[in-house]
């Protein structure tokens, strides 16, 4: 039976523009283009990337720093444009990539889940059937009539991790994020990845081959800008490792 497709990534390239000197002024910078001085250096960070995942699979991303896993995941979450290359993503996406994107601090917990939910692309309406359950998972609710910027930093992280695994969304994008909040939240949320393992497409891009083994259903090693290795957990874990020793 063929499985479904909900991400598909063809030939995806994405480099980016380093400056090598500052320019003083209008006049140094013609200067320095008649001169054919670029006064950058261009890094490619993603150099082919191809790439189908499946739904409800849930698939763990590793490389080592600079591999390009990261800019992969914000290429898919449409945060970068890749200079060349196809995404096709077929279902909503929720990304939860960098803390405190979407939120204001000047407004309170409730009015911040609603301005979240926009900016994912969800209507009040549908929001007002996720509130509560975000609310609930938060363990925030004498708190949300308050103003964010009142929030102390993990009641922030546990707002934010909350709003995008709680939302009714197909596929959710999550980077380094399963170690966050207290000790009971991690175990929360750790009892949450394990009990919707198979019902929801999840991609991690993580350097945890502890959370690989015991979350993931296949696994992919990014390295110099590549899909290296797409197989099973076990066997990108080891590939992983191998690269420290």
């Amino acid at each position: 039976m063929e499985r479904d497709v909900v991400i598909s990534v063809r030939n995806l390239y994405k480099s980016f523009r380093l400056p090598t000197e500052r320019v003083s002024g209008l006049k140094q910078a013609i200067f320095n283009r008649l001169k054919g001085i670029k006064g950058y250096k261009e890094q490619k960070v993603l150099t082919g990337i191809n790439l189908d995942i499946y739904r409800n699979e849930f698939i763990g991303i590793v490389g080592r720093n600079g591999s390009g896993k990261s800019t992969l995941l914000k290429t898919l979450a449409k945060i970068y444009f890749p200079e060349k290359g196809t995404i096709d993503i077929n279902g909503n996406l929720v990304p939860f990539i960098e803390l405190g994107v979407g939120f204001n601090p000047e407004l309170t917990g409730r009015d911040n889940i609603y301005l979240n939910g926009a900016l994912l692309g969800f209507s009040n309406k549908e929001m007002d059937a996720m509130y509560d359950d975000i609310v609930d998972f938060a363990e925030l609710r004498p708190f949300m009539d308050q103003k964010l910027k009142n929030y102390s930093s993990g009641m922030q992280v546990r707002l934010a991790f909350s709003i995008a695994i709680r939302a009714k969304g197909d596929i959710l994008l999550l980077d380094e994020v399963l170690a966050v909040g207290d000790a009971a939240f991690q175990k929360k949320c750790n009892n949450y990845f394990e009990e919707i393992k198979g019902k929801q497409t999840i991609i991690l891009v993580t350097h945890s081959m502890e959370n690989v083994r015991k979350f993931c259903t296949r696994a992919i090693l990014i390295d110099n800008g590549k899909v290296s290795i797409d197989g099973s957990p076990e066997k990108v874990a080891k590939a992983y490792e191998k690269l420290w020793n």
